[in-house]
């Protein structure tokens, strides 16, 4: 019985992210991922066939707005795509899920946890089934090509007998202790068995803090007397916190340990009468309350050891790819945007874009149809284009130095961006993007430097390729960067110092009088 449950739980840790967080996984992330492996694998045959077949039920269920479906479409593409049979015990292990109210918790007081569905599956069950709940680390990430190590078991939460055969109808509440754990971010693990036979497992990330709610009440107290200018940096970790309990944010776009650390360090400054971040530089980030969302939203900087602000600093704004955050541009792409920015003396400001999967607007095109889609596109843009506002107000700019560059959907936003307010960058440079053609009229006077791989999985070459060609059509200044054999992520890092010096190369001749 043991080693069993210890293949359930490692297969847990190798199935697509929909049983994962109570935020599921965006279903632009989905959708993409299961294109990706489409365009990777290219099935032939009877593969082709059934792909074919179920495209066309994607399809379908993206017309009537079935989400539920959509998921179970996309795992099910992935999972053929990969050579592995759907079977109705695999259909329902993609089905369960762990939803609860809060996965940030408080771990001094009882836990709330529930089984639920996210589609009906096909399986039938003559009986109630049996959960078994259990604690665990977080697995490390593992080396590419090798099966991902089981997590360690921090507490075993014991089994649970008659869980509903339909989760959807009836979901099946678990009240869990959890005071004797240690504070940090665990994974919680809920096996399903049939008697005996195992039909998969639902994860959910969460992470433990004793007093977490005292410490929320005190912050909340602290920001009311704080100055403007820093109250959001206080609340930003309350507010991320709720939000991320709301399931409108998933986990890890919120780390409790380091925000809550980062807002009791602004308010121990400011008990000594000290502004946290005059003269600050290196890589930090701040935050701000973006009005129209009613939410506060973080961005990354990094600032040039060098910069006084005796003169003028040139700056870049980078723009994430779809899933990512403000912190990719950091943590990923090699990491080389920050010690090249040092390097070349720029300043560098990442902003989320509101949400992982925003968009950052839709430019000179249509509004989306869907006002949720809208919404999230419409609050992308505008926190872009506030990030810029802010590094504007708080460091001294070259105005004639201000660009713009991204990655996927960054680069995709940064020809979005650049066609909507074409009078403030000096030069942009998109990495592994697709624009419209017929908006570079719009923004020919802007040097560009482009990158794509031509064995690019995401984003096919031709979406540079199109603009590229537009651009030297009418006579655009621009560097187009193909990599032979190149993949979609993989070009990104390695190109970064080729977009700087560029931009090093490219300023404006007169000062902007454009402002976001």
């Amino acid at each position: 019985m043991k080693l069993r449950s210890l293949a359930i739980v490692a297969l847990v840790f190798v199935v697509p992210a929909t049983a994962w967080p109570q935020a599921l996984t965006n279903l632009s992330s989905l959708r993409v991922g299961y294109n990706t492996r489409k365009n990777t694998v290219k099935p032939e045959g009877a593969l082709k066939a059934q792909i074919d077949a179920l495209d066309a039920q994607v399809a379908e269920a993206a017309r009537l707005g079935k989400n539920g479906e959509l998921r179970r479409l996309y795992a099910k593409g992935v999972s053929l795509l990969n050579g592995r049979p759907w079977t109705d015990e695999v259909e329902y292990a993609h089905s369960i899920v762990l939803r609860t109210d809060r996965v940030v918790v408080d771990s001094a007081k009882p836990y709330a946890v529930r089984l639920e569905q996210i589609f009906t599956p096909s399986i039938n069950f003559e009986r109630p089934l049996t959960a078994h709940v259990s604690l665990r680390k977080r697995a490390v990430p593992a080396a590419p090509n090798q099966q991902p190590p089981v997590p360690e078991l921090v507490k075993d939460l014991g089994t649970f007998d008659g869980v509903a055969r339909d989760l959807r109808e009836s979901p099946f509440p678990f009240e869990l202790d959890l005071h004797d754990v240690a504070d940090g971010g665990y994974v919680l693990v809920a096996d399903v068995t049939d008697q005996s036979t195992s039909l998969g497992a639902a994860a959910l990330p969460i992470a433990l803090r004793k007093g977490l709610d005292d410490t929320i009440t005190r912050l909340e107290g602290e920001a009311k007397r704080a100055p403007d200018a820093v109250r959001a940096e206080i609340l930003f970790p309350v507010d991320r916190l709720r939000n991320v309990n709301r399931g409108r944010l998933e986990l890890r776009t919120f780390d409790p340990e380091r925000d809550l650390a980062s807002a009791e360090a602004v308010v121990a400054s400011l008990k000594t009468r000290k502004d946290p971040f005059a003269g600050r530089t290196g890589d930090f980030k701040r935050h701000y309350l973006l009005d129209a969302a009613n939410e506060i939203i973080p961005y990354r900087m990094y600032v040039p050891t060098t910069y006084t602000g005796a003169k003028a600093s040139p700056l870049v704004i980078a723009l994430h790819g779809l899933g990512g955050t403000e912190d990719s541009f950091f943590e990923g792409y090699d990491k080389q945007l920050p010690p090249l920015a040092e390097r070349h003396g720029y300043i560098v400001a990442a902003p989320l874009g509101y949400r992982v999967d925003g968009s950052y607007g839709w430019g000179v095109g249509n509004a989306p149809a869907d006002p949720t889609v809208r919404r999230t596109q419409e609050l992308s843009e505008q926190d872009v284009m506030q990030v810029l506002q802010r590094v504007r107000q708080q460091y001294k700019i070259d105005e004639n130095r201000i660009y713009l560059m991204g990655h996927s959907m960054g680069g995709i936003g940064t020809w979005k961006i650049a066609a909507k307010y074409p009078d403030i960058w000096a030069a942009i440079g998109p990495i592994s993007g697709s624009g419209a053609p017929a908006t570079i009229e719009r923004f020919r006077h802007i040097p560009e430097v482009v990158v794509h791989g031509d064995n690019d999985a995401t984003v096919n070459v031709s979406g540079s390729r199109n603009m590229v060609e537009k651009m030297k059509e009418l006579g655009v200044e621009v560097k187009y960067i193909e990599v032979p054999g190149g993949s979609h992520g993989g070009v990104a890092g390695p190109n970064i110092g080729a977009i700087l010096d560029f931009f090093d190369a490219h300023k404006k001749a007169t000062r902007s009088t454009s402002q976001p």
